[in-house]
């Protein structure tokens, strides 16, 4: 067990309140939704457009929490977006309107977008030599905190009853305060100085603009798993509710089990595109599968694709590392450091 913990200090302070907050956030993720349709009584296409304009709102949070973060030290930032959330989680517990609903669930989109941009700079200060390597271990245990609230939800799910959907996100409200109690008691981080410049150059940078569309595009992924699925399975299908659990448990465990282990495959920007591309073919093959199965064809289908897709993705992407170091290494060829 000591063997799956990071050094004790920072780093392991870091990684339980991730865990923490993760538990929370991992509720949210698997139930939130169905609290919104079957609790708050909200019609499915108004949890749409609220959830999308959410994001839409978060989506212009995170650059300017990162420099706030830079300016005034990540520590406190960070803390302040994780008890943002616990606000925006708690808020929710006595939303009964649209508008109520919007408003705390843009409060939580920019908490849980922007609680990364503030991180970063403590995962710098904190992750040593490998600081990449910590990030992937944090995303592992983050996973961790999401299947164990999954589960919890999965029980709320099966119940389907607004009191049980209600405990539910106040336990995640609870979670994000501990997460941002646990991070006060982290070093001070000192504000770190920007480069002199432009601070809005990234906007001049086509390629990265390409890329972060292409990005936005793929995460639709998160909520084809969490909003979409949830509602058909519950109102389309006849699996049992706790399928909806299940699920995302199944995500989350396959995630924490070859995150590291496909954080080592990616070391070049070449191979970043090579994992993104292959990425977007699984994408688009599990939406096919998902919109043409139906019954227990659709619930077997996505344990499937979940539970066997990551681990074959993970081990194709080591074949082409392993490859591509023979191929360099070999004599004749031209791109050997030594011809």
């Amino acid at each position: 067990m000591p063997a799956l913990l990071p050094d004790g200090g920072p780093r392991r302070l870091m990684a339980l309140s991730v865990l923490v907050n993760m538990l929370g956030w991992g509720i949210y993720l698997t139930a939130g939704v169905l609290y919104f349709t079957r609790a708050v009584r909200l019609p499915a296409a108004q949890v749409g457009v609220g959830l999308s304009i959410a994001g839409a709102v978060a989506l212009a949070a995170g650059v300017p929490v990162g420099h706030l973060a830079d300016r005034r030290g990540a520590r406190g930032v960070y803390s302040g977006t994780l008890a943002l959330g616990a606000v925006a989680m708690a808020g929710l517990c006595l939303a009964r309107s649209f508008w109520s609903f919007l408003l705390f669930a843009s409060l939580a989109a920019v908490a849980q977008t922007s609680g990364p941009a503030a991180r970063g700079p403590l995962i710098q200060r904190y992750g040593g030599d490998r600081p990449a390597a910590f990030r992937a271990y944090l995303r592992a245990v983050a996973n961790v905190g999401i299947s164990v609230g999954a589960l919890l939800a999965g029980w709320a799910a099966q119940t389907d009853t607004p009191s049980a959907y209600l405990l539910l996100i106040a336990g995640s409200a609870a979670t994000w305060a501990a997460g941002a109690t646990l991070v006060l008691f982290l070093p001070t981080a000192p504000p770190v100085r920007s480069a002199p410049g432009p601070r809005w150059t990234a906007l001049r940078d086509r390629p990265y603009l390409l890329l972060t569309v292409l990005d936005g595009v793929m995460a639709m992924q998160y909520r084809v798993l969490t909003a979409a699925v949830p509602l058909w399975l519950v109102d389309r299908t006849p699996a049992p509710r706790w399928s909806v659990s299940g699920v995302m448990l199944v995500n989350t465990v396959v995630v924490v089990l070859f995150q590291v282990r496909m954080s080592r495959t990616v070391d070049t920007a070449r191979a970043g595109g090579i994992a993104f591309r292959r990425a977007g073919y699984a994408f688009l093959a599990a939406c096919v599968l998902l919109s043409v199965l139906p019954g227990w064809w659709l619930v077997g289908a996505l344990f499937a694709v979940t539970g066997l897709l990551t681990p074959a993705a993970v081990r194709w992407a080591e074949r082409e590392r392993e490859r591509a170091t023979t191929d360099l290494a070999n004599p004749a060829n031209p791109a050997n450091p030594a011809n």
